[in-house]
């Protein structure tokens, strides 16, 4: 059987697809509070999204993480597919680094402390979209 991947792609989409799988997990079990907390900041960036409960939201997100997780760690799942899932999901995470306040030096893409944990997202939107382009 031959895998519509190539053996180069699976050390990025394993890698990957642990962080985002665990992501995901993690937030399947959000108490209230937290889910609150996610919903505020992904509200705040993407306005459409305040009209969610925060708990519905979370899981949704949640979802999202783990079917995406798991598409990159499984090599059946062509490496087109998953990179533009990938594109996809981090593109809003970059958005989101972008429009949160207090997430980047005052007139600089550059991170504030608090923008860290965001900003390293950009790595996963160059891996999605150089993973959905190759043949």
């Amino acid at each position: 059987m031959r895998l519509p991947t190539k053996s180069w792609h699976l050390p990025p989409r394993m890698a990957t697809g642990a962080y985002i799988l665990n992501s995901g997990l993690t937030k399947r079990q959000a108490d209230p509070e937290t889910a609150s907390q996610v919903h505020g900041m992904a509200a705040g960036a993407y306005p459409f999204l305040g009209k969610l409960d925060a708990q519905f939201f979370t899981r949704l997100l949640s979802s999202g993480e783990i079917v995406l997780g798991t598409a990159l760690l499984f090599p059946v799942v062509p490496t087109a597919l998953a990179g533009a899932g990938l594109a996809g999901f981090s593109a809003g995470l970059v958005g989101l680094y972008l429009r949160t306040p207090g997430m980047r030096q005052e007139g600089s893409l550059r991170p504030t402390q608090q923008g860290q944990g965001l900003a390293k997202d950009v790595w996963i939107l160059g891996l999605g979209s150089g993973s959905s382009s190759r043949p």
